[in-house]
């Protein structure tokens, strides 16, 4: 079992990840801000982050660059999910380190794959 951190701002969708995510049968820890998504990778091991880019505190952007630029962090696949659908917002995402960018609305089986994929 392998622990998701999932970091958005808004509760339904936070409910609409774990929905999702659930039977996967992993851990689901959730934030809903950018500093609070840091704060738990440093406390306690996670193996997956999905982030949002517009969060309060500090960006899904900023973590995600916080995070891969950082030696301890830098092996955790991070999946950008967010509203943000221009070319440029995926650019500037991967630019980031993000290992993939989904735009929501998101379909339920590419994210249940994506996580998959970085779990096994």
């Amino acid at each position: 079992m392998a622990n998701i951190l999932i970091a958005d701002d808004s509760y339904s969708e936070l409910q609409i990840f774990q929905a999702t995510l659930e039977p996967t049968g992993h851990r689901l820890i959730t934030v809903m801000d950018g500093e609070a998504a840091e704060e738990k990778v440093k406390a306690e091991p996670i193996n997956l982050i999905i982030l949002d880019v517009i969060m309060p505190k500090k960006n899904g952007f900023q973590v995600c660059r916080t995070l891969k630029t950082d030696e301890k962090y830098k092996h955790i696949p991070i999946i950008m999910c967010t509203q943000k659908d221009q070319d440029s917002d995926k650019f500037w995402g991967m630019k980031q380190g993000a290992d993939e960018y989904l735009t929501k609305p998101f379909n339920p089986a590419d994210l249940v794959r994506l996580v998959k994929k970085y779990l096994s």
